[in-house]
């Protein structure tokens, strides 16, 4: 934790840096590959509606040992009565079998079929529960409306609160996260249930959340930059980026966790089916809003921003400012060396002119004479 720490610390003081920014077409490649993918889906396979949405029947019964799905299902089709394949869950109890709708004739034949076939003490033991197509649609229209408002909200409060610029580009993150999360419901082919509506929308706070964190510290520093000749609109943003990072990560987690144990714990391990839908919705969701906070939303406002005027000048200056610095940071080296004539006999020494280099160059050194001064041979003195 201290070592995480310390890198928040290096992070948003600026002394590391990971270039979001910079990279944004990788980040638009990966989510532009994501959302094909999804719509893709959504064209071919469809979304699972549940009951609450398209009308029908459920049976809900309690379970033996040594159940499976496909003895739950065949229970059900050997009444005769069923001819669309019956959706199967398993819950915490027992299963929860969906028909299209039935008639309360054919409903009797159905308990009477899984009574017999499933060994329950009475067909009461079966308990059948019908569903009109029409409350579903109340809910999409009022769930399509309740969405609506809000993203007329958010691009009120951020224009105002912020720019247009970054309304608009929060509100690509919302699309994004919303389609990306949409699209892995349709591959998994869970069920659609009013729960998954209200998963969705609650994504929609969390990750508008998230990108208004980072949107408040982009601007915080380029309040001045026109100014200054120190970065460039792009830069300042991933900076911000960088200086959020940290606290963006230890949200996300904290916030995962939780609706990881209801997807995987819950719904996988101890079989609670109604948790499942509202799980995935919002684990995939926050997901997708962590990363368009940081790789989509504050990317796309850059490239906005970029296109106008004074930032294009600026750019130009602080590139110019960057290039004067690197032609000043470059060493000019010169090395003088005397010539050979002018070098003495004994020992000749010359220093170079601004690198720090010292040439020297070493002549023939005369060997001092025995026993005296010049002229006079070196031995005993004649008497």
């Amino acid at each position: 934790m201290s070592r995480l720490g310390n890198i928040g610390g290096r992070l948003h003081r600026g002394e590391i840096s990971l270039d979001f920014v910079g990279r944004q077409k990788t980040w638009y490649a990966i989510s532009g590959l994501i959302l094909v993918i999804s719509v893709v889906s959504l064209l071919t396979l469809g979304l699972n509606f549940g009951v609450e949405f398209k009308g029908g029947t459920v049976f809900q019964f309690p379970t033996k040992p040594g159940v499976t799905t496909s003895d739950a299902r065949d229970a059900v089709k050997s009444s005769g009565v069923v001819k669309e394949d019956p959706i199967v869950q398993k819950t915490g109890t027992g299963w929860r079998v969906q028909t299209e709708s039935l008639s309360s004739t054919d409903v009797t034949k159905v308990q009477d079929s899984v009574q017999q076939r499933l060994h329950l003490a009475k067909p009461d033991d079966v308990s059948p529960q019908s569903v009109g197509a029409s409350w579903g649609k109340d809910i999409s229209q009022k769930a399509l409306e309740g969405l609506l408002v809000f993203l007329v909200a958010i691009i009120i409060y951020l224009s105002i609160a912020f720019e247009w610029r970054m309304a608009v580009a929060a509100i690509i993150a919302l699309a994004h996260d919303i389609l990306i999360t949409v699209g892995v419901y349709s591959l998994v082919q869970f069920e659609v249930t009013p729960s998954s509506v209200v998963g969705l929308l609650t994504i929609l706070g969390y990750s508008l959340y998230d990108t208004v964190v980072v949107f408040d510290k982009v601007r915080e520093n380029t309040r001045s930059l026109t100014t200054s000749n120190t970065m460039t609109y792009s830069q300042a943003a991933n900076l911000a980026v960088n200086q959020t990072l940290v606290r963006s990560i230890n949200t996300s987690i904290i916030a995962l966790l939780p609706v990881a144990g209801l997807l995987f714990i819950g719904a996988g391990v101890l079989g609670a089916g109604t948790l499942k839908d509202l799980a995935l919705v919002l684990f995939v969701g926050m997901l997708a809003g962590a990363y368009s906070s940081i790789c989509i939303a504050t990317p796309i406002v850059a490239d906005l921003q970029e296109r106008q005027e004074k930032y294009k000048t600026l750019a130009k200056r602080v590139a110019a400012k960057a290039n004067s610095a690197k032609r000043k940071a470059k060493p000019e080296v010169e090395v003088a060396e005397l010539p050979q004539d002018d070098v003495p006999d004994d020992e000749a020494e010359a220093s170079s002119v601004g690198a720090g280099v010292r040439v020297v160059q070493n002549g023939p050194r005369q060997q001092p004479r025995r026993g005296g001064s010049k002229g006079r041979p070196s031995g005993k003195k004649k008497r």
